[in-house]
């Protein structure tokens, strides 16, 4: 059997877990391949993003083949990105760590862990290895986030956020800073505010252009428009890897590994997941798969300023505060999402869901034309600030496999409340903050559609369904991120997190990925290995504490 593997390791997805895993196993000496559902996108595909939505959105059944995605449950939306590089192509860049209530959680604490000491090496690698930085840029719509801190009276916790942005010399393109000399040529920031399109001008630090560019580098093989449609343990051990293109379908491929790492984010994990059991592939797995599925309690709100004012110029995300000790707030650029003036309507406060969209809709139908007024807004991108208000406050929902509403011979996952907090769709703080920023910038003040009609929680963040625990009865994996049922199976994504962040997750994720790749089982002896490699120092990065 030995000589019939096609790896030591398939990882499944490009992300942050992914990514990380890849490189650091590949340096170890092991046979890495990748298999990552989406397209690899060059610079001109991400170009091309910006004028064409076949280009932009991936939904590859309607032969929209591009990176970004939002799905819709019955109680929370999610977005997010897909191609190599998963996330991290939509993705502001932002570098927080998490803090004192992430680590007093009792679902890590019950892991017999100490996270504090033990994240704190990985999360300080894996912000040099994305390069962080607190930015310098401060612009009009910086200024408003502030006067909208003073105004709730949180002006001391207001501050610039750290980022993953290569910001040099603006427009100028030079030799790998980072790496010397192993990584891509990079451009300085153009403070252009597109971020979350992707960055095709070589400033974002996505991870293309640090573990994977290194991973391939050193050996790994990525293979992009592979999506896994099952997982099968061999006798002996090892697993049977088999994919298809897809939107093309065609014949399935087969891999063969000793080990496997699930790292296609929570959404792509539990659909792989979820279908072995159904399939009996996987008749161990936890009966807590799907379960602890939380977002950052958030709600998304928008700012459009007056016309004829810009505030498009500077990163996507460039500033941040808190207006209490368990909420945390950032301002966004949104340059390119011309889909933001369909999904925005009049500001409401009202903390029952149903009667909070009845208020939204009539004063819809009350002022028609100001609905009108705000779809075809000339320079809407240019005046628009959507600000994310994320909250420590702990919320839980169940993802299952059931049938389709819509097509009943398929099963996908679906949303379920469970005895937990349910995830919110409103919070009175972020339609205080949102009034303030607008009082500051003469702008109108809005709310996400389907968040104050459709009584969603929109969410980037989402965490958990294959958590962390000490046996099956509590998790899906344990600390080591090994399943619980199946040796040699690993997830290394968001998906294992069993607690809330409060804040963007992204650095928390990589850091994981650093931990568990530590803690990897070592290649065959044979295998030839390598230093790992590490990025100059990182500047000094705020956690979500007050300052």
């Amino acid at each position: 059997m030995a000589d019939d593997w096609d790896a030591d390791v398939v990882v499944v997805g490009s992300g942050f877990g992914g990514a990380v895993t890849t490189l650091r196993l590949t340096e170890a000496g092991h046979r890495v391949i990748v298999l990552e559902k989406g397209r690899r996108l060059d610079d001109e595909a991400l170009g091309r993003a910006r004028r064409d939505p076949r280009a932009y959105l991936w939904q590859p059944g309607a032969g929209m083949r591009g990176f970004f995605w939002q799905r819709l449950f019955r109680h929370v939306g999610i977005i997010g990105g897909t191609g190599v590089g998963g996330g991290s192509i939509v993705w502001a860049g932002v570098l927080l760590e998490p803090g004192e209530d992430f680590y007093r959680a009792p679902s890590l604490r019950a892991l017999g862990v100490d996270w504090r000491a033990e994240l704190a090496p990985h999360l300080q690698r894996a912000a040099r290895m994305l390069g962080r930085v607190v930015t310098t840029h401060r612009g009009p719509m910086d200024d408003h986030l502030l006067a909208a801190a003073r105004a709730v009276g949180a002006e001391a916790s207001y501050g610039p956020v750290p980022l993953a942005i290569h910001f040099g010399r603006e427009g100028v393109t030079e030799p790998d800073p980072f790496f010397d000399g192993e990584g891509p040529e990079r451009t300085g920031c153009r403070l252009c505010g597109e971020c979350l399109l992707g960055c095709p001008y070589g400033a974002k630090n996505q991870l293309t252009r640090n573990y994977l560019h290194l991973a391939e580098r050193y050996g790994a093989e990525i293979r992009a428009e592979h999506e896994v449609e099952s997982l099968t343990p061999l006798p002996g051990g090892g697993y049977e890897v088999r994919s298809r293109h897809p939107w093309r379908g065609g014949r399935t491929k087969v891999l063969r590994a000793r080990r496997v790492v699930l790292a296609g984010g929570v959404l792509g994990t539990l659909d792989l997941l979820f279908r072995c059991r159904a399939l009996g592939t996987l008749p161990n797995l936890s009966p807590t798969l799907g379960r602890h599925v939380r977002t950052n309690s958030e709600a998304l709100t928008a700012v459009v300023a007056p016309p004829g004012e810009d505030l498009s110029r500077g990163t996507t995300i460039s500033s941040d505060f808190h207006p209490d000790a368990h909420t945390h707030v950032t301002q966004n650029r949104y340059v390119g999402g011309w889909h933001m003036r369909f999904q925005l309507g009049p500001l409401v406060d009202d903390d029952r869901v149903g009667r909070r969209a009845l208020r939204v809709l009539g004063s819809i139908a009350r002022r028609p034309y100001a609905q009108a007024r705000l779809v075809t807004a000339k320079g809407f991108l240019q005046r628009l600030t959507v600000l994310t208000t994320m909250q420590h406050s702990d919320n839980e929902l169940a993802l299952e496999w059931r049938r389709s509403p819509v097509r009943p011979w398929r099963r996908v996952l679906r949303s379920r409340i469970t005895d937990g907090v349910r995830p919110p769709s409103y919070l009175p703080v972020a339609n205080a903050v949102t009034r303030a920023f607008a009082d500051s910038s003469g702008g109108r003040p809005l709310n996400l559609l389907g968040e104050s009609v459709g009584g969603l929680s929109i969410t980037a963040h989402i965490l958990g369904g294959a958590v962390m625990g000490a046996d099956r009865s509590t998790g899906v994996v344990d600390a080591h991120h090994e399943v619980h049922g199946h040796p040699g199976l690993y997830v290394a994504d968001a998906s294992v997190i069993p607690a809330n962040l409060g804040v963007n997750p992204s650095l928390t994720i990589t850091a994981l990925a650093e931990r568990f790749s530590s803690l990897f089982p070592a290649p065959p002896t044979t295998a030839r290995t390598r230093t790992p490699i590490d990025a100059r120092p990182a500047s000094v990065g705020r956690t979500q504490e007050p300052v």
